[in-house]
């Protein structure tokens, strides 16, 4: 099965419009308690969020899993930094991308694959604003080109 496939779960729409990406990996994510079940529920938010490396193993820091209402006193703490699960040398590669000036690690999107939680991790590079506008540029006039076309089509 290929990279990003699976049930979705959430997306981080944000990211493709702040940051160009470079290569993406499929990490696992270490979960605890009640918080799988609030996943499964859509319930999770990674607008904010952003991976780092630290002691050369990858983190997750910020993404919100909402708590799970029947969870009482077995739930999280919402905003909890998670471990992220990858293979030695994807890591390695990653510590050296990393380094380099204006990359960052990023969550794209976050997926239910043969029963487990999986984040699609992208190694981006943060877009200048003229570079922003460009997107929405090219964006706006590829719509019209559709329209245009759907437009013929039904004469």
């Amino acid at each position: 099965m290929p990279k990003g496939t699976g049930k979705m779960v959430a997306q981080n729409k944000k990211a493709y419009h702040d940051y160009s990406i470079e290569e993406t990996y499929e990490a696992g994510i270490v979960l605890q308690g009640t918080e799988i079940k609030s996943i499964r529920a859509g319930k999770v938010n990674l607008k904010d969020s952003y991976a780092r490396i630290q002691n050369n193993e990858i983190y997750l820091f910020g993404m919100h899993v909402s708590p799970y209402e029947q969870g009482n006193r077995y739930n999280h703490d919402p905003l909890r930094t998670r471990k992220l699960l990858l293979h030695r040398k994807e890591i390695n590669k990653l510590i050296g991308d990393s380094k380099e000036i204006g990359y960052s690690l990023v969550p794209l999107k976050m997926y239910l694959k043969n029963g487990y939680a999986k984040v699609l991790l992208g190694l981006a590079k943060g877009k200048k604003k003229y570079d922003k506008r460009e997107d929405l540029k090219k964006k706006e006039a590829k719509r019209e080109v559709e329209r245009a076309f759907r437009e013929r089509q039904k004469m």
